[in-house]
C-alpha cells in the first residue's frame, strides 16, 4: 500500500509497521489522535520522520475508506 508501512507475519504480530521499525501504525494513530503533534512524535520516536508519520495516517485513511459491509447489512444485524 504503501512503502513506508510493512506488515510481515514475523514483525510485531503481523501489526502494520513503520518500515524498518516495529513501530506500529496504531501506535502512532492513537497518539495523534490524542493530540500528539507530528514533532511530539518525532521526540517520542526520533527514528521515524514526518513522512513516515503521514504515511501512517494515509494507511489508516485508506483503512477507513474501505467498505467493510454494505449499510442496509449493518443495520439489520444491529
Amino acid at each position: 500500500m504503501n512503502k513506508r508501512i510493512s506488515v510481515h507475519p514475523r514483525i510485531c504480530h503481523g501489526q502494520a509497521c513503520i518500515q524498518g521499525t516495529r513501530i506500529p501504525v496504531h501506535q502512532i494513530i492513537r497518539m495523534f489522535a490524542q493530540g500528539d503533534s507530528i514533532e511530539a512524535l518525532q521526540i517520542a520516536y526520533p527514528s521515524i520522520t514526518r513522512e513516515d508519520i503521514l504515511a501512517c495516517l494515509e494507511y489508516a485513511a485508506n483503512l477507513a475508506e474501505d467498505p467493510l459491509a454494505p449499510l442496509d447489512e449493518v443495520l439489520i444485524a444491529s
